[in-house]
């Protein structure tokens, strides 16, 4: 019996600690199946299996995407429609602009088609469009551009499950920009984006705008500081060139018209106080000639300074700007006042050496010549400027031996009175070809201060008619 018992007790122990391994081994298959079944219900989620099921839908390693679509059929439709975020620069010396936009392109290719039975899309980023075929279109005429990457590439790509495509992608490029100043500033620049494909021609790929005048939408916000945007408007139309045929070309227009108070703040409205400055002199006694010689001399170098400033900021342009014809037109009248005051005093200088000499000459025949105060009205009118004539004429009367000082000098100043006035009727007689010395220099100042104004004012109404 006690072996009996001792065995069975055995026995029972050991079906306990079968039973409990059985037990541990069911429970750990228990949980590494459902722990299993969790990890394969993770590996189905789409968005931890992008990669594994974008290859699948969209067949990229079936098909060689370094074709177009539909090759050796009919060209493939390239719609293309663009929002303009900014205009960032104008640049008259560069003859350029700078513009950020976001450049969308639509298209169809069947082989990117997939099934879906919500019909919803699919979007990527720029790490799929390196392995599928998407149209090379450029800038012509550009001379800088880059596609933002700020955090990442600023590329995204939209497939359909028909097979269309949507692909957009922000840009930032500066483009040239022809102008023409001839009538700066007071002006209006029209300048054009064009986009067209590298290698595809008309046959091959033909861009189009997606939606009219209507593809091209722009910020409300866009503002530039020395221009109005005036419209922004989109054209078409076939480029050739002869080494490569027709190629299809996009055109994003926009006119800007300068904003004018600027210039009429830090050009026109300085040039012309320049003038009216220059004016003053007329004003000024001619005697005073440091007044008026560092006037004249201070306009000129402040309107060669005006002119030397609009110049720095504008291209060397072959042609004459608007601004040239009113400033260099301000500086001749500035230049002509000056040049008035150098004929009123080389004038007066004339006029006072003819005097001196007239005086000197007269006083030492007035000394030879008898006392004239007793002489008649007809005889003293016969006096001209050939004193020896006069000395003859009075030969006939007596000498007086002694003249007292007062008659000697009203004798002197009776005679050299009427020897300038026969001087001057002498000098009005012998004017050649019209032209004859002015010998009043007070008339140059007056007509001056009426003739200057006036034609300064006859120039201004032309030229803001003609330009404005």
């Amino acid at each position: 019996m006690p072996c009996s018992g001792r065995f069975l007790h055995i026995l029972v122990l050991g079906v306990t600690l079968i039973l409990a391994v059985d037990s541990r081994r069911f429970r750990s298959r228990t949980k590494r199946w459902s722990a299993g079944m969790l990890l394969s219900k993770k590996i189905m989620d789409g968005t931890k299996s992008q990669k594994l099921r974008t290859s699948h839908l969209l067949r990229i390693d079936e098909h060689d995407f370094t074709m177009r679509p539909a090759f050796a059929g009919p060209a493939v439709p390239v719609g293309v429609d663009v929002q303009v975020e900014s205009l960032d620069s104008i640049s008259e010396v560069d003859m350029d602009f700078t513009m950020t936009l976001y450049l969308r392109h639509y298209w169809k290719d069947e082989r990117l088609a997939f099934p879906s039975a919500t019909n919803k899309s699919m979007t990527f980023d720029g790490r799929l469009v390196k392995k599928i075929w998407v149209p090379d279109v450029f800038f012509v005429h550009s001379k800088r551009s880059f596609i933002h990457d700020t955090t990442t590439d600023n590329i995204m790509l939209r497939v359909f499950p028909d097979g269309h495509v949507l692909y957009s992608l922000r840009v930032t490029v500066t483009a040239a920009c022809n102008m023409d100043f001839s009538r700066f500033p007071l002006d209006s620049q029209t300048c054009t984006l064009e986009l067209e494909s590298y290698a595809y021609t008309d046959e091959d790929l033909m861009l189009y705008w997606k939606s009219g005048d209507e593809s091209l939408s722009t910020d409300d916000r866009i503002s530039l500081s020395q221009f109005l945007i005036q419209k922004f408007h989109t054209t078409s139309r076939l480029a050739f060139y002869s080494s490569t045929g027709w190629y299809n070309r996009l055109y994003i227009n926009f006119t800007l018209r300068r904003h004018i108070f600027f210039f009429l703040l830090q050009t026109y409205f300085p040039a012309t106080l320049m003038v009216m400055l220059s004016w003053v002199s007329f004003w000024i006694d001619r005697r005073a000639v440091p007044a008026r010689v560092s006037l004249g001399i201070t306009t000129v170098l402040t309107m060669s300074t005006i002119i030397t400033g609009v110049n720095a900021s504008m291209p060397r342009v072959s042609y004459i700007k608007a601004v040239d014809i009113y400033l260099w037109v301000s500086f001749v009248f500035v230049f002509l006042s000056v040049l008035e005051y150098a004929a009123v005093n080389y004038l007066t200088t004339v006029r006072d050496g003819k005097d001196r000499r007239l005086r000197e000459k007269v006083r030492e025949q007035s000394q030879n010549l008898p006392c004239a105060c007793d002489m008649p009205q007809s005889k003293t009118m016969m006096l001209d400027e050939t004193y020896e004539a006069d000395a003859n004429s009075l030969a006939g009367y007596i000498r007086t031996s002694k003249v007292s000082e007062d008659e000697s000098d009203k004798q002197e100043q009776m005679v050299v009175h009427l020897a300038l006035d026969s001087e001057f009727a002498g000098t009005k007689k012998n004017c050649v070809y019209g032209f004859c010395i002015i010998q009043n220099t007070h008339t140059i100042d007056t007509f001056s201060r009426v003739i200057f104004p006036g034609a300064y004012i006859l120039f201004n109404l032309i030229y803001w008619c003609v330009y404005c």
